[in-house]
This record gives structure tokens, sequence and C-alpha cells, in this order.
């Protein structure tokens, strides 16, 4: 799989254009964001995803693209995108909210949140992405790596932590003296090995999330009806 970043000026949007050779497919979280494509009409499969995919994925729709085929992936503004390369024995937990894309042939997951960090972050699971691939990534801006220190803590606003090592402790925790703690959002205390991923800024989704602000029955016909997605607002 070959991705090619294209930037807009200022605070337009961009684009990533994704060229599939043969025998390679993809798999894309946010099908609205396929804005062109090349390839034989069949190679595009939109699937209506069971429960466990839904509650897994927080989508009701993926898409699967095989190759040989090139698309255009279209990135919201404010939004930046980034492809990693995971190798097998990665061991990153991500906030699925912010996968776009990912090579089919990947394992998920699924690593349910301590009690105390599901309530605070609203999100009772992470997902691990296994057996090496590619991973599209959409972010608030563009993506840093940090590494941490087992006995070193970084402290990480909660909004702004993407993805961070499955054996890593994480704290709820503020810090500083008192007039710091009253005037931050919580962060996380992280110890352990590897890197995490950070975003500069806290999410504000440019991306509609069909999992909130409907009724499950409007979400259906959405998904069943052809053209239900134009048609019922």
């Amino acid at each position: 799989m070959k991705i090619h970043v294209e930037e807009g000026a200022g605070s337009d949007g961009k684009a990533a254009a994704v060229e599939l050779a043969a025998g390679e497919a993809a798999l894309v979280l946010h099908p609205k964001q396929i804005i062109a494509f090349q390839g034989r009409s069949g190679s595009r499969e939109d699937r209506l995803l069971n429960v466990a995919g839904v509650y897994r994925k927080k989508r009701w729709i993926e898409s699967r693209l095989t190759g040989p085929a090139r698309f255009v992936l279209g990135v919201p503004a404010g939004f930046s995108f980034r492809a990693m390369e995971l190798p097998e024995d990665s061991s990153l937990l991500f906030d699925i909210r912010y996968v776009l894309l990912y090579s089919e042939g990947m394992k998920l997951q699924s690593r349910f949140q301590k009690i105390k960090q599901a309530v605070v972050t609203q999100d009772w699971i992470r997902m691990k992405f296994s057996g090496g691939g590619t991973l599209g990534l959409l972010s608030c801006g563009p993506l840093c790596e940090l590494t941490i220190d087992p006995s070193e803590p970084v402290y990480v606003d909660i909004g702004c932590l993407v993805a961070y090592p499955e054996e890593a402790k994480l704290q709820l925790c503020v810090y500083g003296n008192p007039l710091a703690s009253q005037r931050m959002n919580y962060h996380w205390e992280i110890t352990g090995s590897g890197k995490v991923l950070l975003q500069p800024s806290r999410p504000r989704f440019g991306l509609a999330d069909p999992l909130q602000g409907d009724s499950l029955f409007k979400r259906i016909l959405r998904e069943a009806l052809p053209f239900g997605g134009v048609i019922i607002k």
C-alpha cells in the first residue's frame, strides 16, 4: 500500500492518495471520506458491521477496497493524516475514533480500560492492531511521538492521547502547584517503556459520528435504504 498526502493551504483540508497493488486490500472506517476512486466497481465493498463490530469500531459501516486500485481520502480542515507502518508485535492501544483506514490482515483485539479511566474518557475499550501492516490515522494537528520512562512519569492531557503501549501504567492526575492544578484538564500520569502518540489539541470531531445524536431506528434506516444517508437527515 502506497500513501501520499497532499497538503492544503492555510485552513484548507487535505487529501490522502492511496494506491493498492494486486492482492492488497484496505479497510476504511469512514467511507464518506472516499472522495475519488479508480478501479473496478466491484473492488469497493461496503459492509454493515455486526453488533460486536459496531461496538468495537464505533461505526455502522466500513468499506473494503481491493487492488489494483487507487482512491483518495478527504481529510477535513483542522485534521491531519498520518500513515504508520506497525510491526507484527506492536503493543500500541489506539482510540479507534482516530483510525481512518488499516491494512486487511491486521488483527484487531479489544482491550478494556479500567473503570476509573472509562468514566473519564467515556470509552470502555481501546483497540490493539497486531500482525503488521499500515494504519492511517486522523488527528487534531500533526501527531507527535514521545518516549516514556519506567521511573520518570510523563503527564499528558487525556484529550490529546491517541495511543500508548499496552504495558504502560496510566493514572489520572493533575500536577504542579495549586494554581496550576486548578487551571488544567485532567492528565494521564504515564510510566513504562516505548512511545506514546499525541495530538496537539483536543478533538472537535469534524467527521460525523453515526453512533451519536440519532435514534436507533433512524440510524438503521439511513444505512439500510439506498441513498439513506442523503435522504434521511
